[in-house]
């Protein structure tokens, strides 16, 4: 099994295994979905953190609280990077993005 993504729970690796397990194209929108959900968890960490409502971070980023919502909940369709730089410049923050190399994956020398 190697290679394979790995859970803590036995019901989540039975799903895993079930509904994604080897298909290319399955490991790729699940890892996708992580992504986005990772992203709109620190946004919404941030937001609460400093303390701010949606209607107020959207202000300070010029955007809608609809969109500081969709943000939040991994649904915005825009262009996630532009906005990710004006949410980190309003919470006096950056963003940096790491790419890493995939478990069971060589690097190209």
């Amino acid at each position: 099994m190697a290679g394979k993504k790995q859970f803590r729970s036995d019901a989540l690796q039975f799903i895993y295994n079930r509904y994604i397990g080897d298909n290319p194209q399955r490991v790729a929108s699940f890892a996708e979905e992580l992504a986005n959900a990772e992203v709109a968890r620190k946004i919404y960490d941030l937001r609460t953190k400093a303390g701010l409502t949606h209607g107020q971070l959207a202000k300070l980023v010029g955007t809608t609280a609809a969109v500081i919502r969709q943000l939040e909940e991994a649904d915005y369709e825009g262009n996630m990077l532009a906005m990710l730089n004006r949410i980190a410049a309003a919470l006096d923050k950056r963003v940096v993005i790491r790419f890493v190399t995939a478990k069971g994956k060589r690097q190209a020398a």
